[in-house]
């Protein structure tokens, strides 16, 4: 496997000083610098090729060669983000390696972390793992309600709604009175919600502490949930 040593402090780019696979650490960049990973790695493609390229506020450049490793600058701005090697073998994987490393458990514990205090998120930006979710957005549908029983006994209904912003799709789930408290077409306001992965399907949980506000009316605590 392709490694290469985190050599900045923890505290600079949230990563302990340890070998990371690379392309968990390019994926660990593309989140925290909010470009596209796709992208990103198309950019260092690029750069092998045209010697520069951008992504985002991103600057990456060719720095030379070493062996059969490519030295690569990012830069943001007159900041110095990070400088590395990288295998010339890393870019010959047909798909885009950044992806398999999204959801690593270093990467969620970091997203975790960051996302506490945070303002509002993008649907785009989510990922597993991620707490204290605040964002806004449209209901699209909210399908039939489910019967199910909890693991105290008690039944409950639920549903899981399609909601969107500017920048994707999610589906939020719904219980009991926050059903019928949201209809299509409302604009949401959600606070501390969580994303999880249920059956590899992405969603939105509130949770105990989260609030669901409707338009400019009342909070929809998750207390009513049971």
């Amino acid at each position: 496997m392709v490694t290469l040593q985190c050599r900045r402090k923890k505290r600079r780019n949230g990563l302990r000083k340890e070998r990371l696979p690379v392309g968990e650490y390019l994926a660990f960049l593309s989140i925290k610098y909010k470009v596209d990973p796709d992208k990103f790695f198309q950019a260092f493609t690029s750069t092998k090729e045209h010697s520069k390229s951008m992504c985002g506020n991103l600057s990456i450049e060719y720095r030379g060669k070493i062996k059969d490793k490519i030295i690569f600058l990012i830069t943001e701005g007159s900041k110095v983000v990070a400088q590395f090697r990288i295998s010339e073998e890393f870019f010959l994987e047909r798909d885009n390696p950044l992806r398999r490393f999204m959801e690593t458990d270093r990467i969620r514990r970091y997203l975790a972390k960051n996302s506490r205090g945070s303002h509002s998120t993008s649907i785009r930006d989510l990922r597993t793992g991620m707490s204290h979710v605040n964002l806004k957005a449209k209901v699209l549908e909210i399908p039939k309600p489910t019967l199910v029983y909890t693991r105290l006994g008690n039944s409950a209904i639920v549903t899981n709604a399609l909601i969107a912003d500017e920048t994707g799709k999610i589906k939020l789930c719904l219980w009991n009175a926050q059903i019928d408290s949201v209809s299509v077409g409302d604009t949401i306001q959600i606070e501390n919600a969580r994303a999880f992965t249920f059956r590899g399907e992405k969603q939105l949980r509130l949770g105990h502490k989260g609030t669901l506000s409707i338009s400019q009316g009342c909070a929809i605590t998750a207390n009513t949930m049971f």
